[in-house]
């Protein structure tokens, strides 16, 4: 059930009010001579994006872009370093 407070009461114990709303992640609403006037929510915390969230924390070491000299058998799907 959703707590509900008078205008005036809410005006005095806002900041705590707020406070409790955080903590315990359950709305007030606020009334104004016994009709709903407004609604207290606590924020949803902004996700980030799964994808890309590892962007800009990659290293290159070396060389990427030249052939390596071992030769790949797509038919056994590996490789074997010590063959010529």
């Amino acid at each position: 059930m959703k707590q509900q407070i008078a205008a005036g009461e809410f005006k005095a114990k806002c900041l705590r009010l707020l406070d409790d709303v955080e903590k315990t992640r359950k709305e007030i609403v606020i009334t104004k001579r016994g009709r709903p006037v407004a609604r207290v929510v606590p924020i949803e915390e902004e996700r980030k994006p799964t994808f890309g969230r590892m962007k800009g924390t990659g290293v290159i070491l070396g060389d990427i872009i030249s052939p390596i000299a071992v030769e790949w058998d797509a038919a056994k799907g590996k490789w074997d370093p010590n063959e010529d």
